[in-house]
């Protein structure tokens, strides 16, 4: 199975969808000091990241899983993924049952109250945005517009 990366928009008015568990963030640092929640993730996204951090060597109390935003694709932005062995100076730095994320200051702007979710079925496997801040997302599932 390949390792894919879907996108979800807010569910339609009056819809309800199954809501996932949330690990509540244990620190959360903009480098200026705590900050109040803005990214959630799952128990589930926390095990898969522990899992492949270890395969790429890339040590919890130093490195962790950079999450961003980039201009590209289909609606206009795209959501990167990625180990990064420390954080960069102005990052936000949250901590999640000893996996640490880092988001740099522009994708914080529309990542903020995100849920990242990790999805492993028959058909598909991999890492789920659900971002209330996405107005639309394309056909092909990997670029969304806020």
């Amino acid at each position: 199975m390949s390792n894919t990366v879907t996108i979800e928009s807010k569910p339609a008015e009056g819809a309800f969808a199954a809501q996932p568990q949330l690990a509540p963030p244990q620190v959360a640092t903009d480098g200026a000091g705590p900050t109040a929640g803005g990214l959630q993730v799952t128990e589930k996204a926390i095990k898969r990241i522990r899992i492949a951090m270890a395969k790429e060597g890339i040590s919890p109390e130093e490195g962790g899983l950079r999450i961003g935003v980039m201009g590209g694709g289909c609606s206009g932005l795209s959501y990167s993924i990625k180990f990064d062995t420390q954080p960069r100076e102005r990052d936000r730095i949250y901590e999640y049952d000893g996996v640490r994320v880092f988001v740099d200051p522009k994708s914080f702007l529309y990542l903020h109250g995100m849920t990242l979710d990790y999805e492993e079925t028959l058909m598909r496997q991999g890492f789920n945005f659900i971002n209330p801040n996405s107005t639309r997302s394309c056909g092909c599932g990997s670029s969304f517009s806020a």
